[in-house]
């Protein structure tokens, strides 16, 4: 499960660096050379990388409650497996394998971006709450933290479906400044931390490491 939030980390890294060599670069040039394509980059490749991390995080967490390290969640339970490939769940290898693929397929359809969307998917894994949870430990709104996180996912819509132009004024593009990237990419990088903790709470030190029940009531 770690894997799933290094990745993001490197990812949002990468983000990031785009946002820089925006910075650095713009204090080398004039205005005449627009850099702007830089941060926009930094938008998409940011949001991209929490998508992912949702849809790594479910993924892995649900073949855990598979193999019996996780309490199965009333979601996970509603998870079906189609008929037609009940004859492959005989072998335990197989029975992993085919859970995997069906998730992938399944997921492969839909985006984990906006903050119910990804309440969606992780309630595969864990009780419900995450939103209260992540905005508590973030001593955030929750109602609030939504609605940036939902700003941000708009504006990177806006980037990757309508060359963020702004239709009011035809072949203008709306303003965008390197505050606005990396504050993307500092709030991405904060509520994917939260989630992760939401899903894998740290063990306390001297405690059991069984297997806990995480079904919701």
């Amino acid at each position: 499960m770690q894997q799933t939030l290094d990745v993001l980390r490197e990812n949002v890294r990468r983000a990031e660096a785009l946002v820089g060599l925006h910075v650095s670069l713009s204090k080398q040039t004039t205005i005449a050379l627009d850099l702007s394509d830089l941060l926009r980059a930094a938008f998409v490749m940011a949001i991209s990388a929490l998508d992912q991390f949702i849809h790594e995080l479910t993924r892995a967490g649900m073949l855990e409650i598979h193999e019996g390290k996780r309490g199965a969640t009333v979601t996970y339970e509603k998870f079906g497996i189609p008929l037609s490939l009940l004859a492959a769940v005989t072998d335990p290898l197989t029975a992993q394998a085919t859970l995997e693929l069906e998730i992938r397929q399944r997921h492969s359809y839909l985006s984990f971006q906006q903050p119910d969307k990804i309440a969606d998917a992780i309630r595969h894994v864990a009780p419900d709450g995450l939103w209260a949870a992540v905005a508590a430990a973030l001593g955030r709104d929750s109602k609030a933290l939504k609605t940036e996180l939902s700003l941000i996912v708009d504006r990177r819509n806006k980037i990757a479906h309508e060359a963020d132009v702004d239709p009011t004024y035809p072949g203008q593009r709306w303003p965008i400044a390197s505050a606005d990237a990396q504050a993307a990419c500092d709030l991405i990088r904060e509520i994917a931390e939260q989630i992760f903790a939401y899903v894998c709470p740290p063990v306390p030190t001297g405690a059991s490491q069984g297997v806990t029940s995480q079904s919701q009531p």
